[in-house]
């Protein structure tokens, strides 16, 4: 399995000065030939493939002297990145008119993008001893180790932020250690006020990192936008704002990879609603605090750490009305729509609901339920008895008849389903 090592580079001043003109070849070699190929179809109503491309690579190197101290794979990866471009222009073109989201190939910029370029394993023309990583062209560069690489090299990634930084993305085929296997299911209720509410009535408060340095954002902005044009203290205070938008971002990641680290290493089912996060941030009374807790960011932690980890991840409808339904006898009540109503008695039973408890532990049922209705479990090898435990177990209520007519709980069936060596799969 491939997974990537994010280090920050300390490389010395010719290593800086080599690593911003790979970086600025890379960009010019991709507009140069997204330029030919769109002169070329204007012009002859013809295109250039990749395997095209890279021959006339071969070509303008001879004329353009200065790409030659360039790493070859930063500019063959330059022109794998455009023909990308142009399969996901081309394969979106045949969505529907309301899903469409990939425009045709744009030109780089020197500033306002992401500034990178992408290097490959061959012929160990990169090494990594302790502290210190071997790229080609560069040489050895030191980079500060907060963690174990492990794993046969891939490629590596290097990326010079807006705040001056050097990041090595190293990417690795390695096996990694699985976390024990457990018994126990969860549903999670995303909200604002509170990150999440479990299934366990376990509350995760929002830290609100944007919110929090909001002053300290401010006054960057204003140091950034007095400052003169061209003038050294404006570059300074640029740097400056971009360092503070840095540290937002970085804390914001360490909260949501401790906080999904745990959930994957005590559960074996998380249950979680499909939420449509670009529809949400449409209402401008709540798009910043939405952004700010990156529900999309976290989501996708859980889907691959599950996959590292054999665990399952069920989304649950974005229209189903989890706020809504009484968790004790599954009747709806529209009222609960308002988001001021944070607690409520259901007028079919009297039962007392917690709005994001109630929420949680109907989107465990929902998720269970789907688990069980879609055989999400890899049965390959199973015993039929076991096949038929999954097929006919009504897993979306409190207490359920396994396959042979026995009382058992989810946990139960959860349980049964790790004895039987199963291993589930990632449901998405």
């Amino acid at each position: 399995m491939q997974k990537a090592f994010k280090v920050t580079l300390i490389p010395n001043q010719n290593q800086q000065v080599l690593i911003n003109k790979t970086i600025g070849s890379a960009r010019f070699v991709y507009n140069c030939f997204l330029a030919l190929r769109m002169e070329l179809y204007s012009t002859e109503q013809k295109t250039l493939n990749y395997n095209a491309c890279s021959q006339h690579l071969t070509l303008l190197k001879k004329e353009i002297k200065w790409l030659k101290e360039i790493d070859k794979f930063a500019l063959q990866n330059s022109l794998r990145n455009l023909e990308t471009a142009y399969k996901n222009f081309f394969s979106d073109l045949k969505k529907t008119k309301g899903k469409k989201g990939v425009g045709f190939p744009k030109f780089k910029k020197k500033h306002g993008c992401k500034q990178s370029y992408k290097t490959n394993f061959t012929n160990n023309n990169i090494q990594l001893i302790e502290n210190r990583l071997k790229l080609p062209k560069l040489g050895w560069v030191k980079f500060h180790k907060s963690q174990e690489i492990t794993g046969n090299l891939v490629n590596v990634t290097v990326t010079r932020t807006s705040s001056g930084r050097y990041i090595a993305s190293i990417l690795c085929e390695t096996e990694i250690e699985k976390h024990p296997q457990v018994t126990h299911n969860i549903g999670l209720d995303l909200g604002i006020k509170t990150y999440l509410v479990t299934s366990n009535a376990e509350v995760v408060d929002n830290p609100k990192y944007y919110r929090t340095q909001t002053r300290k954002l401010r006054k960057a902005h204003k140091k950034l936008s007095r400052s003169i044009k061209g003038s050294s203290n404006r570059a300074k205070a640029k740097v400056k704002l971009a360092r503070s938008y840095e540290r937002v971002t970085n804390l914001r990641d360490d909260f949501l990879h401790k906080l999904s680290t745990c959930l994957i290493k005590e559960n074996s089912i998380i249950c979680i609603e499909d939420l449509r996060v670009a529809n949400m941030v449409k209402n401008h009374k709540l798009a910043l605090s939405i952004s700010d807790a990156s529900w999309s960011s976290f989501i996708t932690m859980l889907e691959y750490k599950a996959l590292w980890h054999d665990r399952i991840v069920q989304k649950v409808g974005t229209f189903y009305p989890s706020s809504q339904t009484c968790n004790f006898c599954k009747s709806i009540n529209s009222l609960v729509k308002d988001l001021k109503v944070r607690e409520w008695s259901c007028p079919t039973c009297g039962n007392e609901n917690l709005r994001d408890m109630n929420a949680a532990l109907n989107i465990l049922g929902e998720g269970l339920r789907l688990i069980a209705k879609s055989s999400c479990i890899n049965t390959a090898g199973v015993s039929p008895a076991a096949k038929r435990l999954f097929k006919t177990a009504a897993v979306g209520i409190p207490e359920a008849l396994n396959a042979c007519r026995e009382l058992v709980s989810p946990g139960a069936i959860q349980a049964e389903i790790v004895e039987a060596g199963i291993t589930p799969l990632l449901v998405v």
